[in-house]
């Protein structure tokens, strides 16, 4: 089971420059915070998220590649650099329309994930999803009144 995170920095330099123009894995888990979670997603050309409403917000932030995002019925071309914010409750998908693998990393609040998440395909993680195999820690879960009383909250 994973404890919450340590009180330190955790530092990614040049997440928006630097990250490679493709990755084998289709989810990875970054980092997972009392209140948040960091994840890198490479989509494959053709390939899209799934159209998807969580019940957490998120925000995407584009590093390589093109792609139409569909978010509560709205349309809009995204590309590297560009950042989306898909509150909770919201329908949403990212197609990548590009000719190379889409790279982005998104973060969620709460967390969305398990803390080790490494889905090499969308279909695993799906999979792995329906089978309640991938469930974010119960620690990223607790409202801040609660993480006071268990001493994890300043």
């Amino acid at each position: 089971m994973a404890l919450p995170p340590e009180k330190k920095m955790v530092y990614f330099p040049n997440m928006t420059s630097a990250l490679p123009a493709s990755s084998g894995e289709f989810r990875k888990v970054l980092w997972t915070g009392l209140y948040s979670q960091v994840v890198l997603m490479t989509i494959p050309v053709g390939g899209d998220i799934g159209e998807e409403v969580h019940t957490v917000d998120q925000a995407l932030t584009f590093t390589s590649g093109t792609a139409r995002a569909t978010v509560a019925g709205v349309d809009k071309d995204v590309k590297a650099g560009d950042l989306v914010v898909v509150p909770a409750g919201t329908q949403h998908q990212f197609i990548n329309t590009g000719p190379t693998p889409l790279i982005l990393y998104t973060i969620y609040s709460p967390a969305e994930h398990n803390t080790s998440s490494v889905h090499k395909t969308k279909e695993e993680g799906d999979e792995l999803e329906e089978a309640g195999k991938d469930e974010p820690p119960e620690w990223s879960q607790r409202s801040k009144a609660e993480n006071k009383k268990k001493g994890e909250h300043p």
